[in-house]
C-alpha cells in the first residue's frame, strides 16, 4: 500500500497558523463503511520501523488508513500546539510530550513510554579516526561534530547533557554544526562533511555509510525514551487508541527490535 507522507501539509498548515499498557495481541477496530485516515507524528528516528509496522496494521485494521509526518520532536510539539490534526504523536524525548500533557492536548490516559534507545557517536564509514573515548573529541585535528539543535531535537539535548556531564562541552561549541533533525545529523556524516557525529543508535544501524565509533553511558544523560500518547481534539479517537495499542503488540516489537530499539518496561 502506498503511504502518503505529509510533511509538506502540515509544514504549510503551521505557516498558516503562525501567520498504557502492552499486549500480545491486538484486536482490530470493528470495519465499519467508512475509511479512517489517522495522522501519525513521529520522531524522525521512527521513521524506518513505523514504515514497516504501517502495512501489517492496515492489514489488520482494513478500514483504517495510516499517514506519518517525520521529523525532530519539537518542530512537532509546536505543530500540535498550533493546531495540526494529528490523531497520535510518539516523541524522542519526555520533555515534549510533558509540554503537551501540561497544555491538556494529549489524553493522558494513553500516554506511556514506548521504546528505549542509545546515544553514539558515528563517523564516515572510511574515516581513519581512532577513537576510544568522547574526550578525544577536543583534538584540534577534529573540526567539525554534527549534533541536532538542542533547544527542538532530543538527540542534540542528550548530547549536550553528555558533553557537559563528561567537562568538554566548552571546548567543542566552537567545533558543533547543528542539524534540524537526528536524519540530518546522520546524512551529512553519511557524506563525508563532517568528522563525526551524535547520533541514535538505531540510526548508525540503519547506514552503511557511517560506523559507530563510541557508545555513551547511558548515566551521562538522561534516559532516552520515547513517549506515546493520543491527541485529545484527534477526530478518530478509537482508531488511534488501537494504533498506539498495536505498537505494543509481539509483531510490532519485533520490528522495532530488529532496528535496534529497546522496549520500555
Amino acid at each position: 500500500m502506498k503511504r502518503k507522507q505529509v510533511l509538506a501539509f502540515l509544514g504549510g498548515l503551521l505557516i498558516a497558523l503562525t501567520g498504557s499498557v502492552g499486549c500480545s495481541t491486538v484486536a482490530p477496530v470493528p470495519a465499519s463503511d467508512q475509511s479512517t485516515t489517522l495522522l501519525i507524528a513521529a520522531a524522525a528516528s521512527l521513521q524506518n520501523a513505523l514504515e514497516d509496522i504501517d502495512p501489517i496494521f492496515e492489514a489488520a485494521n482494513p478500514g483504517i488508513t495510516v499517514s506519518y509526518t517525520f521529523a525532530a520532536s519539537g518542530p512537532l510539539q509546536q505543530q500540535i500546539e498550533q493546531g495540526a490534526p494529528v490523531d497520535v504523536f510518539i516523541s524522542a524525548a519526555t520533555k515534549q510530550m510533558d509540554a503537551l500533557q501540561t497544555k491538556d492536548l494529549i489524553l493522558s490516559e494513553t500516554r506511556r513510554n514506548l521504546l528505549t534507545n542509545q546515544l553514539v557517536l558515528v563517523v564516515p564509514q572510511n574515516s581513519r579516526l581512532q577513537l576510544t573515548s568522547f574526550q578525544q573529541l577536543t583534538d584540534p585535528t577534529i573540526k567539525k561534530i554534527l549534533v541536532g539543535e538542542p533547544r527542538s531535537v532530543p538527540a542534540g539535548q542528550y548530547a549536550e547533557e553528555l558533553f557537559s556531564n563528561l567537562g568538554i562541552l566548552d571546548q567543542l561549541r566552537t567545533k558543533f554544526v547543528y542539524g534540524n533533525s537526528v536524519r540530518s545529523v546522520l546524512g551529512t556524516v553519511e557524506s563525508g562533511n563532517a568528522d563525526a557525529g551524535i547520533v541514535y543508535a538505531t540510526d548508525a544501524k540503519s547506514s552503511n555509510r557511517v560506523k559507530s565509533a563510541l557508545t555513551a553511558t547511558a548515566t551521562l544523560h538522561t534516559p532516552i525514551v520515547y513517549p506515546i500518547a493520543v491527541i485529545k481534539a484527534s477526530p478518530n479517537q478509537q482508531a488511534a487508541r488501537a494504533y498506539a495499542q498495536f505498537l505494543s503488540s509481539k509483531q510490532s516489537h519485533a520490528i522495532f527490535e530488529k532496528y535496534g530499539f529497546g522496549i520500555a518496561p
